[in-house]
């Protein structure tokens, strides 16, 4: 049985377990936090338009609380958005979109949870660095459950930074660029900006995350009402297949209603991290005063990460991209962009697609030196970066079958027990994660 065959398996017998338990936390946080996504919007605005309360203590290194809300969107929104969505619809059907925005919807209080305690339970060092995330607050746990998560993270941002760059690669491949020279380029990029610290990853994702947002949404929605009776058809799609076992790949042959719903479950955990808690470890370093104001900014970045995950599934299902493939390919939406916007719409998604890259690879890479630091004492951090450039460049050069399948794997080795613990603490400490 060769190494493909072994992952196959342990994803096979995981899958089924790992799917009850996202939606299971999700729904039981909800709950346990009294709805907070819906209740909670007025004090978000207030956030956004008066200001977050800042901690004014300068003997620590923080960054400020937006600047820690975009570093951590960074990861999020990146191009798990842009591809994750037509993937889950090749393998569960368009019924799989639709899952995938339930888990959304429900796992915005995942994040709240992860982030608030993040900030509540973060380690401060004598020489000013901050150390937070599951790491810290899984310790309440116990320490072998975080040890686990932690030495687990560190392999999952480096899988993360080669599934980024095997998709950037198989596009531009499409551009006549070798992978290898993709895989280059984003390595030396990962070396130059981490190497400058966590104000550098903070001051280029605040600047490159509203600026690739507003360039892929705007063309897409040129796309997408181009036909209204499409988009209208779309729709239908995805409705009629919310528990109908149907998938593209293979003319939907072999899916199940499981299918549907753990393509979408696995889909917008990669793609918002919410579960993951991974996500959390940009925002503990946030000089924000209370740790619920966080969670709060937190919660809400996950509806841009929605709206883009509805977008770029509508693509795929309005232009009919999703049933011209027999195989999984993460070129999905290149074809719609190239195919129904030739002109310039392909060269905006390219350089959406490139910047979603930059930034997330560079998350990445920021977040596991943070994994990566709690168990040195935040020595060693260069090396950590180098270790993620060499797999910035083989994922770039590696099959993309492979790479998913890696990255499915690591997926539910990190979060399975980050969100058993969330459950624990949001139960055993509730005064943690008041908001």
């Amino acid at each position: 049985m060769d190494f493909l065959s072994v992952i196959d398996r342990l994803n096979l017998w995981l899958e089924m377990p790992a799917t009850t338990v996202f939606f299971a936390t999700a729904i039981i946080l909800t709950i346990r936090l009294r709805f907070i996504q819906f209740r909670s919007f007025g004090r978000f605005l207030r956030l956004i338009t008066k200001g977050v309360s800042i901690d004014h203590d300068h003997k620590i290194k923080t960054i400020t609380p937006f600047q820690a809300l975009f570093t951590a969107m960074s990861t999020t929104i990146g191009v798990g958005n842009v591809v994750g969505p037509s993937l889950a619809i090749l393998a569960g059907g368009p019924g799989a979109l639709f899952w995938l925005a339930v888990y959304v919807v429900f796992a915005s209080a995942t994040k709240y949870t992860e982030v608030t305690l993040a900030l509540a339970t973060r380690t401060e060092f004598k020489d000013g660095y901050i150390l937070g995330g599951p790491t810290r607050y899984l310790r309440l746990v116990h320490p072998l459950v975080a040890n686990w998560y932690g030495f687990a993270t560190i392999f999952l941002f480096a899988s993360w930074s080669g599934v980024q760059s095997n998709t950037l690669a198989e596009i531009l491949k499409q551009e006549g660029i070798p992978a290898g020279v993709t895989g280059m380029i984003l390595a030396v990029l990962v070396i130059l900006v981490l190497f400058g610290g966590a104000k550098r990853v903070g001051n280029l994702a605040s600047k490159l995350v509203p600026i690739m947002f507003v360039l892929y949404i705007t063309f897409s929605f040129l796309i997408l009402f181009q036909d209204l009776g499409a988009l209208k058809e779309a729709f239908s799609l995805i409705f009629g297949n919310i528990l109908a076992p149907s998938a593209a790949i293979g003319g939907f042959l072999g899916a199940t209603i499981f299918q549907a719903i753990k393509s979408g479950a696995y889909q917008a955990a990669y793609i918002t991290e919410a579960g993951v808690g991974t996500s959390s470890i940009p925002h503990a370093i946030s000089d924000a005063k209370r740790p619920s104001d966080q969670g709060i900014l937190a919660l809400y970045s996950m509806a841009a990460d929605g709206m883009l995950c509805i977008v770029s599934g509508l693509l795929v299902l309005v232009t009919g991209v999703w049933q011209t493939q027999d195989s999984m390919t993460s070129r999905l939406i290149y074809d719609v962009f190239k195919l129904h916007s030739p002109l310039v719409g392909k060269w905006i998604l390219l350089v959406s697609v490139s910047m979603f890259v930059i930034t997330t690879v560079i998350g990445n890479g920021f977040n596991g030196a943070q994994s990566f630091g709690s168990f040195t004492r935040h020595r060693g951090i260069k090396t950590y970066f180098m270790f993620v450039a060499v797999i910035t460049f083989l994922g770039a050069i590696s099959p993309v079958p492979a790479v998913w399948k890696v990255m499915s794997l690591l997926l539910v080795f990190v979060a399975i027990p980050n969100l058993l613990g969330l459950l624990y603490l949001a139960f055993k400490y509730p005064s943690k994660i008041q908001d």
